[in-house]
């Protein structure tokens, strides 16, 4: 059951607070925006109005002659999201992206144990046999794209991972449906979790019974850690603190104390994206 002192969300997510949003800034200059999203909110303009995603709060609040998304998060995704504010920059920070010369980290919660690091080399394409066409699968052939996720244990305990993660490539939901390939879900997943239905579920009657007796947290427990920028010639590497959801998760579930593994997330980043690489 879920801890009373965490807040379950809404069937229909809230507007963003401009106050708020400034809080989430982790840089603000003339070329770049870096945001550390929460888990509850859209990347992209929604029907709902510009303050229900983050381009459109972002285009509101700030105001700038042009704004792009460099890459997107789920909307359950957290953490560190960069936007461009010029049309030079968007189009440079594009093509690295292409080029996967931006290098991002992701740490996660998974159910079960992995003691030892994972590569998963398996390609992903649409899951045919889901009531969602959203949902991706590993699969071969025609449709499915080549995806490599590799899976560092950071701690194990009770039965649940925190998993530093390096994404080789990017596809959708790669994380996820890579970590229910290997049996490991996702903590809180609600359509690569432990019934698909509760996907469905939520988006027609909002947070239910079943979701609080399947799932651990009222969101995925997946987190964009740190982005590496130094490759395209911006001396910038950014890192978002570890999210209070899935602390209160790990402290509760795991007995990991938040300033612990604070340490091992930064031990991971450090050794992933340092020394600095060179363009």
């Amino acid at each position: 059951m879920l801890d009373s002192s965490e807040t379950l969300p809404p069937a229909i997510p809230p507007l963003v607070d401009p106050a708020e949003l400034r809080t989430w800034v982790m840089l603000n200059d003339e070329r770049l925006l870096v945001i550390n999203k929460p888990g509850w909110l859209v990347c992209h303009p929604s029907k709902n109005g510009p303050w229900s995603s983050l381009a459109g709060a972002v285009r509101e609040e700030f105001k700038p002659d042009a704004i792009r998304l460099i890459y997107r998060l789920d909307r359950e995704t957290s953490g560190v999201i960069i936007l461009a504010k010029t049309e030079a920059m968007g189009t440079r920070l594009g093509k690295a992206v292409l080029q996967h010369r931006i290098r991002k980290l992701y740490v996660t919660l998974l159910q079960g144990s992995m003691n030892e690091g994972v590569t998963v080399n398996q390609p992903l394409g649409p899951d045919l046999s889901a009531n969602v066409s959203v949902k991706s699968c590993v699969i071969a052939g025609v449709g499915s794209q080549e995806a490599v996720t590799i899976f560092h244990p950071l701690a194990v305990r009770n039965g649940y991972t925190l998993a530093g993660v390096e994404l080789v490539t990017g596809r959708k939901h790669q994380i996820r449906a890579h970590a229910e390939w290997l049996g490991q879900r996702v903590v809180g997943d609600k359509l690569y979790g432990p019934d698909a239905g509760l996907y469905l579920e939520f988006a027609q009657e909002g947070w239910t019974s079943r979701h609080s007796a399947l799932l651990g947290m009222t969101r995925q427990a997946l987190h964009c850690v740190a982005i590496d920028l130094r490759t395209t010639g911006l001396d910038y590497l950014l890192q978002a603190p570890w999210p209070l959801d899935m602390a209160r998760f790990a402290e509760r579930s795991m007995q990991l104390p938040a300033a612990e593994a604070q340490q091992l997330i930064d031990g991971f980043v450090r050794a992933k994206l340092a020394p600095p690489n060179v363009a």
